[in-house]
């Protein structure tokens, strides 16, 4: 999972993912424990057993050549009545995790808006789902015991039957019969706990399909044969470039992009929301993959680079970034991990947050909780945006990343930038005007389109969305 693509990972969604990793992994665990220490002693035991009810009487033996392939059909056509509604209970089981892991997820969320009871119900549709299917499933299954009850007694009465006759005839001796039921016994027990593992394996089949599906999945982004290991500088080019996430949509997210960044220059991109801002920037790195047309990051096309090498030079500070268990100092080596201590606190003072930092107790030390939730937003933002900078990129793609910022420390940040990072090509998206308007040119994004280029006075004049959303923001700053 770790070499799949955001393509890849789309066509999954993370909660079916984590079902894959854990509920089928142990479907797939229980077979294989099962099969090891019954899958060998049943059939050899039955195999025996059959060899010695021969020996004793061939003529009496052939009613195990009758009940045995009729036991054996009938509990293949369970299975194959069976195994498509389990996996069917498992695509359910993706989205009984998707209900649970949004809710702990957004647990503050719920709470704030009282929700508590609608997520609850949608946690009890969710399991009802599974809870339905599973029992339709194992109604089917459950006419194993019948079948085998019926199929034993069955053999009995023939054994019986046929040996009764065969002892009046002088053929056969008592001692002989008794053994033949033993034998009899045998071979059905056997027989069944070859089925006890044939339903589990029923159930393990759909999920050994979705875990092969998932390693036998290419990732669609990969290394090319001979990759460049240098990035020259952080001149950007996009050449026509279309992009869609659904190769089948009929509109695309990015329609024939054509633009030039030159190394140094620091770009605003300013658009409506869903007019593939973050789409667009998400290329550089090669996250994505265009479907038309290419993108070039100094002088050389994305795909001809090495990928870790592409990201290294390529730094991405998101809104939602995410921070990890550890100390700070863990988290802000993400960027480096060969970073001194003295090189991680230049970066935060950067990004402004060596000073909230200091005053926690443990400074530098401090523990963050999974997901950063023992810190604020703005704190968050300005540690991941520390994050990006210890990888001393050619190109920093800042996300709307300092939305939870305030516009005083925001402005200190930006001047910091641009100081210390004269020759990074910075590229910052954001719904507030204030944060771009200072931009050596600002993009206007419109529905996966550029609808215009130019410095912030520029844009005042001659393009209507710019100027009345620049309006709008002011008279909101005034009140």
């Amino acid at each position: 999972m770790q070499t799949f693509s955001f393509a890849n990972i789309d066509k999954f969604s993370t909660s079916s993912l984590v079902t894959r990793l854990t509920t089928d992994i142990s479907n797939l665990q229980m077979a294989y424990q099962m099969a090891i220490r019954i899958a060998v002693r049943a059939p050899l035991m039955l195999i025996f057993s059959i060899i010695m009810a021969f020996k004793v009487n061939g003529e009496l033996a052939m009613v195990f050549v009758v009940v045995v392939p009729l036991l054996a059909l009938t509990r293949s056509l369970i299975i194959k009545a069976a195994y498509p509604i389990f996996r069917q209970v498992f695509k359910k089981y993706d989205v009984l995790n998707r209900v649970v892991r949004e809710n702990v997820r957004g647990i503050r969320e719920v709470k704030t808006y009282n929700q508590e009871d609608e997520e609850n119900k949608k946690f009890q549709d969710a399991s009802s789902g599974i809870f339905g299917l599973f029992s339709k499933a194992q109604k089917i299954m459950a006419l194993n015991a019948p079948t085998m009850l019926l199929m034993l007694n069955g053999s009995i009465l023939l054994l019986s039957w046929f040996g009764a006759k065969l002892i009046v005839g002088g053929s056969m001796q008592p001692g002989e019969l008794v053994s033949m039921f033993a034998y009899s016994n045998s071979i059905l027990f056997c027989l069944n706990m070859l089925a006890m593992i044939f339903t589990q394996i029923a159930i393990s089949q759909a999920s050994g399909n979705r875990v092969a599906e998932v390693l036998n999945e290419v990732t669609t982004i990969s290394d090319p044969t001979k990759p460049i290991m240098e990035v020259r500088d952080g001149e950007i080019k996009f050449d026509h470039v279309t992009f869609d996430y659904d190769k089948k949509g009929k509109i695309p997210a990015l329609s024939d992009i054509n633009l030039t960044i030159k190394t140094g220059e620091v770009i605003g991109i300013f658009g409506e929301t869903g007019s593939s801002k973050t789409t667009l920037v998400q290329l550089i790195p090669r996250l994505y993959d265009t479907t038309k047309g290419n993108v070039e990051v100094g002088g050389r096309n994305v795909k001809s680079y090495d990928l870790k090498t592409l990201r290294d030079n390529v730094a991405m500070v998101l809104q939602n970034n995410v921070l990890f268990s550890g100390t700070i100092f863990d988290n802000l080596r993400w960027g480096n991990a060969d970073a001194t201590d003295e090189e991680v606190i230049a970066a935060a003072k950067v990004a402004h947050a060596d000073d909230f930092v200091k005053d926690f107790p443990d400074g530098y030390n401090t523990m963050i909780e999974q997901g950063g939730d023992n810190v604020s937003g703005g704190q968050k933002q300005r540690l991941t945006i520390a994050r990006a900078l210890l990888k001393k990129p050619k190109i920093l793609i800042l996300d709307d990343s300092t939305s939870a910022v305030d516009t005083a420390t925001e402005r200190e940040i930006r001047e910091a930038l641009g100081t210390q990072l004269k020759n990074t090509t910075k590229i910052i998206i954001s719904q507030r005007i204030v944060s771009i308007k200072d931009a050596d040119r600002i993009i206007v994004m419109h529905q996966g389109a550029i609808q215009d280029i130019g410095t912030h006075d520029e844009l005042i004049v001659k393009n209507d969305l710019y100027r009345s959303i620049n309006q709008f923001q002011s008279e909101k700053v005034g009140e």
